[in-house]
């Protein structure tokens, strides 16, 4: 009985790693997908039309 009150891990700072990680991948993959968006697009002008 008296082992289940203490407490042998606190999953506190793990979850908070977890979440600081999850959000700087999330912004990491936003910025890939916006860098990729972004991009400059091809000019077609250049081409000879016969």
């Amino acid at each position: 009985m008296m082992t289940q009150n203490i407490a042998l891990y606190s999953w506190t700072n793990g979850a908070i790693m977890i979440a600081i990680f999850g959000i700087v991948c999330l912004s990491l993959v936003g910025f890939l997908v916006a860098f990729m968006m972004g991009g400059k697009k091809k000019d077609d002008s250049g081409e000879k039309v016969e």
